[in-house]
């Protein structure tokens, strides 16, 4: 990034963020920067730190270190003034299920000044912008998932925010749902020129309307850009993945790979053996199993293209997804704020 893109054409700034809970560090030294008019996605698996980097943006916890700021506002000195301008679309939305669509609005609405008359004007704009007009006066209870992260949307929409953060939006939506919800993300940005932030586990979903994506594992951004980029990215953050098939698979050969240096993984895939390092094993194994006798079936250092970068951090997530799919809206105790 230029300099001048880190100042004029900015809207968040992450530096150094780091969030520690007792012995564990949910978030470590996270730098970041999100462009006006960006969307930008925060990926990696269930536990990765997103949330934390959340409730820190939103202000609605402290960092042990670093920094944040929205258009140069600082999100824990003016966390007020940061959420006047930030809208927050939690996982599962929560609406008055007794009240319509168009009076869960008008609610919204009031709560942040509008009078009634500018408020009816707003919620019929944002109900056709969203594809809910037909639906505006049916009570929420009767609501899909769907339709009500598209309510969800317009409800943030009420406060005009310039940056819309956005926890796990797509979770339990049906392929149909899933894929107009996405359009509607990308038209905000590029119609609307708000700046976006999806956080989420879901990579294939996700990356299909961000400008980029940052991988999260473990509370580090690993790497940062187009999908495009990463593979190229992971290798030279050294995060390397050997695709290894050999006879035997002794004891002596696993105790060989467990003892070299930069190991960090090991997990089968079949007859194979992933081994995740820190630098590129290749000539030691090949230099061993030479010497030793062994026969090499398969040998690949495996890239950075999508479906690793799925297979390495976000299959076991998606697998566990139904069973955390609220947990961290538990955890945390905290509610939309509607109120800018």
């Amino acid at each position: 990034m230029t300099e001048k893109e880190g100042t004029d054409n900015e809207m968040i700034r992450i530096s150094g963020l780091t969030k520690v809970y007792g012995s564990k560090t949910a978030v470590d030294h996270l730098s970041l920067q999100v462009l006006k008019g960006e969307v930008f996605g925060l990926l990696g698996p269930n536990g990765a730190g997103k949330t934390t980097t959340i409730l820190m943006l939103l202000g609605l916890t402290e960092p042990t270190e670093g920094s944040a700021s929205i258009d140069g506002i600082d999100c824990t000195r003016e966390a007020m003034k940061a959420k006047r301008i930030a809208g927050y679309l939690p996982d599962n939305v929560g609406f008055y299920p007794d009240m319509t669509g168009r009076e869960n609005l008008m609610f919204t609405g009031q709560l942040n000044g509008l009078s009634r008359k500018e408020a009816e004007i707003r919620i019929d704009e944002l109900l056709g912008k969203v594809g809910m007009t037909e639906a505006a006066d049916q009570k929420t209870a009767t609501y899909s998932r769907g339709m009500k992260q598209r309510l969800g949307i317009a409800d943030v929409l009420m406060k005009d925010p310039k940056v819309i953060i956005m926890d796990e939006p797509t979770l339990g939506l049906d392929p149909e749902g899933m894929k107009a919800f996405l359009q509607l993300i990308r038209r905000l940005a590029v119609e609307d020129g708000r700046t976006i932030l999806i956080s989420s586990h879901q990579l294939y979903q996700i990356q299909q309307v961000c400008d980029r994506v940052g991988i999260f594992v473990e509370g580090k951004m690993i790497a940062c850009g187009p999908i495009k980029e990463l593979g190229r990215q992971l290798v030279k953050e050294n995060h390397y993945a050997l695709e290894i098939e050999v006879s035997p698979v002794d004891d002596r050969f696993l105790g060989f790979i467990k003892g070299l240096e930069g190991v960090r993984d090991i997990s089968e895939e079949g007859a194979r053996l992933l081994i995740h390092a820190d630098r590129d094993l290749r000539k030691d194994v090949t230099t061993f199993l030479g010497s030793n006798g062994y026969e090499l079936l398969h040998l690949r250092q495996k890239g950075g293209d999508l479906d690793e970068i799925y297979s390495s951090y976000f299959e076991h997530a998606e697998l566990e997804a139904d069973k955390h799919d609220n947990e961290h809206s538990k955890d945390h105790g905290f509610r939309r704020n509607r109120k800018g």
